[in-house]
């Protein structure tokens, strides 16, 4: 069996599930059975395969059919143009995120910030900012050990150990010295509501990423209220909410002494990110 051959019956069994990405997953897990970037195999499609080829392809087609998501199977997922390690144990990186880090890189390029990462998970957040920002130094904290060990295997991988220092603490006990940068995607979905996620979400990812509480709103709360203890005046607080959270986020981050500088919608408009600044009085 040839390349092609094998990327069109992994795409048929796929489809069959009603997986839209149907195609380019295929496409995906023969790419890393064999080693091999996606366009090499493409280019060299009559290449036969020995059976244990085909076999691994098929038992990583069995786990996309089973709703897995590519990025767990392979064990990374591109972002920032750089590829992160990611597993089970840590959030799978979004486009939308990517949003936030373009408007912080603006704001503190020529700068040299002492950085905060709330819930650090595989540290993506904070190595793409360092990898930008040459000045910054910074910290990720995460309640998870194994989340933690990522973030390190990403900042190894990077050459940026020597920049960050991770620890696992919640940030409601957290008190190191002052930040010029606190940054974090929290879980802020209602707990309700988890039910409700698609099966590639709430059957895989860690539910500690995604648990926002009763009102989705618990962990945004902690961190707006250590931002306001642990920020250095006029410090920036930049942090991810959910669909329809912007009103009453907005409304707790003015009740504590911040102001809101900007805002950032993802690609269907609506607003994702808040960034604000820690006022001086």
């Amino acid at each position: 069996m040839n390349t092609l051959e094998l990327i069109n019956i992994g795409s048929k069994k796929l489809k069959s599930k009603n997986i839209s990405s149907h195609i380019l997953d295929s496409e995906i897990l023969l790419s890393k059975v064999l080693g091999k970037r996606r366009e090499e195999i493409l280019i060299d499609s009559n290449h036969k395969l020995n059976q244990e080829k085909v076999s691994k392809f098929n038992y990583l087609i069995g786990r996309r059919i089973l709703k897995e998501p590519i990025a767990y199977i392979i064990n990374e997922k591109e972002f920032w143009s750089m590829n992160f390690k990611v597993n089970k144990n840590t959030l799978i990186p979004r486009p939308e995120t990517e949003l936030m880090i373009y408007e912080l890189v603006k704001i503190f390029k020529n700068k040299s910030p002492y950085i905060l990462d709330v819930g650090t998970g595989s540290g993506c957040i904070l190595i793409s900012l360092l990898s930008e920002i040459q000045c910054a130094k910074g910290v990720g904290i995460d309640i998870s050990n194994k989340a933690l060990k990522v973030a390190k295997l990403n900042g190894k991988n990077y050459k940026l150990l020597y920049r960050m220092h991770l620890l696992r603490k919640p940030i409601s006990e957290f008190n190191h010295k002052k930040f010029d940068l606190i940054v974090s995607n929290p879980p802020y979905i209602r707990k309700r509501d988890i039910k409700n996620l698609d099966t590639d979400i709430k059957q895989y990812e860690p539910k500690i990423a995604l648990d926002g509480g009763k009102d989705g709103l618990d962990l945004i709360k902690k961190v707006i209220y250590k931002a306001k203890e642990i920020l250095k005046i006029n410090g920036t607080l930049a942090i991810e909410i959910g669909n329809e959270q912007f009103k009453i986020v907005s409304k707790i981050l003015n009740n504590n002494n911040f102001k809101i500088v900007n805002i950032i919608r993802d690609y269907e408009d609506n607003i994702r990110s808040i960034i604000s600044k820690k006022l001086n009085y």
